[in-house]
């Protein structure tokens, strides 16, 4: 398992589900409290109607702060002004795979990342190499770039990222009632003559 322990307590990352519009505000308390949180965010270009255009960052996954807790320290998170609730189940949070974050972290000033809505169908793949690699997604086409749609079940969001085609491979499944078989195929396989 690769979460660490710093000082004898483990620490996981958890989802802090905030209020409306309330994602920066809540980081800032967190950095005040030194709190480790990570807050992607996504740069737009909005034009507005008398032709001024500004860079305008917005969260990635909105409604959302990922903290990096011991779960019994939730409470120090909770307290916070703009924060509802942390997911989980009831009053019990799940943390959030290390290994998915820990890549988005690291992975995302490399990406071209932007909020896509949740999909559940659709042909999935597996990112073999970069920041991401690992990470399983599904394929969408966007202009002359391939995107692939990463989601993270637990908060039930997802975003989309660029990811040259070379670097993915299909992921198959058997849809018979036992559940899904993954298997491999490689991209230069599936290239037709």
């Amino acid at each position: 398992m690769t979460d660490k322990l710093s000082s004898g307590i483990l620490e996981r990352w958890f989802a802090a589900y905030t209020f409306a519009c309330q994602e920066k505000r809540v980081a800032q308390h967190l950095s005040t409290h030194c709190i480790e949180y990570f807050l992607p965010v996504h740069r737009k270009i909005s034009r507005w109607k008398n032709g001024l255009r500004m860079l305008i960052e917005r969260p990635l996954f909105p409604s959302y702060v990922f903290v990096k807790i011991d779960c019994k320290d939730r409470v120090r998170v909770l307290e916070l002004p703009g924060v509802h609730s942390i997911v989980g189940v009831g009053p019990h949070p799940i943390p959030l795979p290390y290994e998915e974050i820990e890549a988005l972290r690291h992975g995302m000033h490399l990406l071209n990342a932007e909020p896509h809505p949740l999909l559940k169908s659709g042909g999935k793949v597996l990112i073999r190499r970069g920041p991401l690699k690992g990470m399983i997604g599904i394929v969408v086409r966007q202009k002359n770039s391939t995107r692939v749609i990463l989601t993270l079940d637990l908060i039930m969001k997802s975003i989309s990222v660029e990811v040259d085609s070379q670097d993915l491979e299909v992921v198959c499944h058997d849809p018979g009632p036992v559940g899904y078989i993954p298997c491999l195929v490689s991209s230069r396989e599936n290239a037709g003559p």
